[in-house]
């Protein structure tokens, strides 16, 4: 769900949506949520139109894993993330979303619990293991910003994420969320969030730091995650099982009102996620859709054939 071209960037990309939201919480987060539910409406038009060709199956992970697995394939594609892990209330959000898309989607490949994450920054993309190895070894070898104090960072720069949604498009589905703007903080976190959060700082802002602290270790950064957005994928397509039918010549056809029923099972999803996790008119949150970002041990950064949450810390 995202730019299949990664660019390197001389500068740092996420001070633009900050400058021209002239720095302010609220209307970062309505550029987050303009984004989501935008992409949303596009790829529902498009889902549902009458000439739609069936969903895009990822052709690696079919190779991978499913009833389609290719014994002793590897997949080619070699990164290097900062990723942040969902807490556990978070990560039992996304298990009822999964059982309730699974209901009318069985084929669905689902992200397994411990895999999930959301990609804070991306580095390299679709390398060799020994261009990783290369990054990695400059990472390690900074002395003035070190791969620990970019760990740590969200630990004294922390930010909140709320809003969970149903993003989707015809590859995949995730979890959505939008930075925390003017909403009351929750005050059962734990001690990491014992004090109030800067209700300033966003997680936009997190991801304009890191960048630029990945940058001070001398790392170049190739990123296809710049847009405003801030997501856990959950489900990916790898067949078409359940969502073909015969057509009147014999040939196979997609089924229209099975895809039509997952569309709908995704619009009812979304109204229960607003009724129970969405902060109230009062202001105040549910605990169990807030996200403090990196409130478990900080950033996690990720090496290898990680697309779907796999690879090895650093």
């Amino acid at each position: 769900m995202a730019n299949p071209n990664p660019v390197i960037y001389e500068d740092n990309p996420f001070n633009v949506l900050i400058n021209d939201s002239n720095d302010d919480p609220t209307q970062i987060q309505a550029r987050y949520e303009t984004h989501r539910v935008n992409r949303n409406a596009q790829q529902r038009e498009k889902i549902l139109a009458d000439d739609f060709p069936g969903w895009t199956l990822d052709t690696i992970l079919r190779r991978l894993d499913g009833p389609a697995k290719e014994e002793g394939f590897v997949d080619p594609r070699n990164c290097l993330v900062f990723w942040a892990r969902p807490p556990p209330h978070i990560r039992e959000v996304v298990a009822v979303v999964q059982n309730e898309l699974k209901a009318v989607a069985p084929s669905l490949w689902l992200m397994p619990q411990p895999n999930l994450h959301t990609t804070v920054l991306e580095v390299a993309h679709s390398l060799t293991e020994s261009e990783i190895a290369s990054l990695v070894q400059t990472l390690k070898s900074s002395e003035k910003v070190t791969q620990q104090i970019i760990s740590d960072y969200p630990l004294t720069h922390q930010s909140r994420l709320l809003r969970p949604m149903v993003s989707f498009d015809a590859s995949a589905l995730a979890l959505s969320f939008a930075p925390a703007a003017e909403e009351n903080q929750t005050q059962s976190h734990g001690e990491s969030s014992a004090k109030p959060l800067d209700p300033r700082y966003t997680y936009h802002h997190l991801r304009r730091d890191v960048f630029d602290l990945v940058r001070q270790t001398g790392l170049p950064v190739a990123s296809r995650y710049i847009a405003p957005s801030a997501h856990v994928t959950i489900a990916r397509f790898i067949n078409h099982d359940g969502f073909e039918a015969q057509g009147q010549d014999g040939a196979k056809k997609v089924d229209s009102e099975r895809v039509k029923m997952l569309m709908e099972r995704i619009e009812s999803v979304n109204a229960t996620l607003r009724s129970k996790y969405w902060p109230r008119e009062d202001g105040s949150c549910a605990r169990e859709g807030e996200w403090i970002v990196g409130q478990e041990g900080g950033l996690v950064v990720r090496r290898g054939r990680l697309w779907y949450g796999d690879g090895e810390d650093v």
